[in-house]
């Protein structure tokens, strides 16, 4: 067979000059794959270089490649060969794939600040009510909580309150809510009415200047635990001090402002209260349509030549017959004649010297046949004898501001109690004054009562400007320092065994309860006269609270 003419009668395809046959059919799959439809070899044209017709052809398949798509793998032995993958079936290195084992999982790359991994997102909470917002009928005191509710009127808030203070010791459910009493005007003035043995009675003076003053004698009812009232005009002038006689139920003295050609006089008088409200008989604070009584005064006592009158103090043990004032810098004693209905200055002494000397309270010591008293001025406190009315001791800078209160105590002779400014309450012995034996400093603002309980003189009560009222145990320097006195003769064997291993027990004193009840400054707090159990605090917005002594501390003691 004849061979061709180099370059006549061979076909040419775009991928260069002429190749063997053999590779006709896989440049013509490569271009119907590469272009979606075969192209058939351009026709010969005339005799050229066969490189310039390649290299056209070449340009031209290169203008018709579409963009994107990939390009067949290069590397070491895939040179050459073309990728003929078919969509839809897995190709061998996928099936490979497929058959061999996953490689482990590498560890993911330490956090910042150590190889804890990330904790899971957090989910977004739940959107809720916003809570409400705490005020001042939630109070957080010092070993319990209180709940206090303002009473509106005298009707209203007699049994409101909530969990009382807790004694130190141990929370109990057992011990009663206080019981609050409501006045219409401001207050600074509580007694108790001494003489009343059998009733729990308390008297609570009000200061207005608007209107007619009153005197609100509340009767505690203890078994249903309710509040009883009646009301008395006192239309002088507002109410800063009030005694009762321990003698006489019905009578007492007031020290009240008095205005006279422009001028504001502090004045006292002796009061006698109705027949029927020394009974008892008494109304219901609900009841709208109590008629208001008023006073039947017996006597002024004159402080003319004297001042401001301070406060009235009454014989603690005799007949309700002597009573002394404290006006300014003077000691005023006065016998009461004709059933109280005159006054007669007895005898007096006046305060000479420098600084302040007018007084700021009094007491009267129930010690000593009820010959002593002891004053405070500024920030000295004295004792005196009221048989000669002179001096018989002084303490000096008793506290580093203004002395507020003083008290004996009932059960321990020579033994005196003081609060003032300086947010301290102090006990002194009174032999010797150089320095107290006890100090209190639990308050955060001025102190203005100090009160001893009359049967367990380790009870000590305070009020004070920050609106608590804190009950202490002062067992240390009490009559009973070593727990509850009993017989011998009355205990067995293993009885005084065990008085003696309880005697043996480390004594401490302690504050037993915090009273936050009041929202104002509590002036006043005084014992019950006839439950010492109980006692009443009385704040400067009319709010009367009556509480009682822990149940555990009550138990402690008796037991």
């Amino acid at each position: 067979m004849r061979p061709a003419a180099q370059g006549a009668d061979r076909p040419r395809c775009s991928h260069g000059p002429a190749g063997p046959a053999t590779a006709r059919p896989a440049v013509r799959a490569c271009l119907q794959r590469r272009r979606g439809a075969p192209q058939p070899c351009p026709p010969r044209g005339p005799a050229g270089p066969a490189a310039g017709v390649g290299a056209a052809s070449t340009n031209r398949l290169r203008q018709h490649r579409p963009r994107g798509r990939r390009r067949p793998p290069s590397g070491p032995g895939s040179q050459g060969r073309l990728n003929t993958h078919t969509p839809g079936r897995p190709s061998a290195s996928s099936r490979a794939a497929q058959a061999a084992p996953a490689p482990p999982a590498l560890p993911s790359p330490p956090r910042r600040g150590g190889d804890t991994p990330a904790p899971p997102p957090r989910r977004a909470p739940l959107p809720t009510a916003p809570a409400p917002r705490a005020g001042r009928a939630g109070v957080r005191v010092r070993e319990g909580t209180s709940r206090k509710r303002r009473a509106t009127g005298s009707a209203e808030g007699q049994k409101a309150g909530g969990q009382r203070g807790v004694p130190c010791c141990e929370t109990t459910m057992e011990d009663d809510a206080p019981v609050i009493y409501g006045l219409e005007f401001q207050a600074r003035a509580l007694t108790p009415q001494t003489a009343e043995t059998d009733a729990i009675r308390f008297l609570v003076g009000t200061q207005s200047l608007r209107y007619d003053n009153q005197i609100h004698i509340i009767d505690f009812d203890d078994e249903n635990n309710i509040i009883n009232k009646n009301v008395l005009l006192h239309q002088v002038g507002e109410i800063w001090h009030i005694s009762t006689s321990p003698a006489d139920k019905g009578v007492l003295a007031t020290c009240y402002n008095k205005t006279s050609d422009s001028k504001v006089m502090t004045c006292a008088a002796v009061w006698r209260m109705p027949k029927e409200l020394e009974s008892g008989s008494h109304e219901s604070p609900d009841d709208s349509s109590s008629n208001t009584q008023t006073l039947e005064l017996l006597c002024h006592l004159d402080n003319t030549a004297h001042g401001n009158m301070a406060c009235v103090m009454w014989e603690p043990m005799g007949d309700g017959k002597k009573i002394i004032s404290l006006a300014d810098n003077n000691i005023l004693l006065w016998d009461l004649q004709e059933s109280s209905a005159k006054a007669v200055l007895s005898s007096s002494v006046a305060l000479e010297g420098k600084g302040q000397l007018k007084f700021t309270s009094g007491r009267w010591s129930p010690h000593h046949n009820c010959t002593q008293i002891a004053t405070a001025n500024d920030t000295i406190i004295r004792g005196w004898d009221t048989r000669s009315m002179r001096q018989i001791y002084c303490i000096e800078n008793a506290h580093g501001q203004l002395v507020r209160d003083l008290d004996f105590n009932p059960n321990k002779q020579y033994y005196l109690a003081s609060c003032g400014d300086d947010c301290k309450v102090k006990f002194w012995d009174t032999r010797n004054v150089t320095e107290p034996v006890k100090t209190l400093e639990e308050h955060s603002h001025w102190v203005w009562n100090v009160r001893y309980n009359h049967s367990h003189d380790q009870l000590i009560l305070t009020g004070s400007s920050d609106s608590r009222v804190i009950l202490s145990n002062m067992v240390s320097i009490s009559s009973e320092p070593f727990g509850h006195m009993v017989d011998d003769d009355e205990l067995s064997d293993q009885e005084d065994q065990h008085q003696e291993e309880k005697i043996k027990e480390p004594l401490q004193d302690s504050v037993i309860a915090t009273y936050e009840e009041h929202e104002d400054s509590v002036y006043a707090v005084e014992w019950s006269s006839a439950d010492p159990w109980l006692f009443a605090s009385l704040s400067y917005d009319g709010r009367l609270v009556i509480n009682r002594v822990p149940r555990a501390l009550k138990y402690h003691i008796l037991l």
